[in-house]
């Protein structure tokens, strides 16, 4: 399947961010250290919130034929959605439930599925083969941030 490597990725990408924050403490987790960024707690929500906004996208796409989705604005849902208290375990066993989840179901598809299309609201058509892309990349581009803060906090 031309998809098995990216699949493979999206697949373990989970436990690359577990074992990133392992031994992290609280205070660690909330720490600012780079100013105007997110802790690595609230870079780890968002990971979370939006792991469950790409399955819908990807599922609808796969079920539904051109179905219409939403963008999100991550700073509003790190705003509402209680970011400062919410465990980092449980988090991360959210993502690793997701992609587990997904990952079943991509794997079942053939490479002509993976060109169904959704109309994202701000961006236009939008095949299941990007959406896969994209969340596929999502956490190595935030794996960068988190050991960026790990670094300037001297860990």
């Amino acid at each position: 399947m031309l998809y098995t490597n990216l699949l493979n990725e999206y697949a373990s990408a989970p436990e690359i961010l577990r074992e990133t924050v392992a031994g992290m403490t609280t205070e660690q987790l909330d720490a600012v250290p780079i100013p105007g960024k997110w802790s690595t707690r609230q870079v780890i929500c968002h990971i979370a919130d939006f792991e469950t906004v790409y399955a819908d996208r990807m599922k609808r796409v796969i079920a539904e034929s051109e179905p219409t989705f939403f963008g999100g604005d991550p700073d509003t849902f790190a705003a509402h959605l209680a970011y400062g208290q919410r465990e980092v375990g449980d988090e991360i066993q959210l993502i690793e439930s997701v992609r587990g989840q997904m990952a079943r179901i991509l794997r079942t598809l053939s490479s002509k599925d993976f060109r169904r299309e959704g109309i994202h609201s701000e961006n236009g058509q939008v095949s299941l083969g990007l959406l896969l892309e994209g969340i596929t990349e999502h956490i190595p581009h935030h794996l960068h941030f988190i050991k960026e803060k790990q670094k300037a906090l001297k860990l």
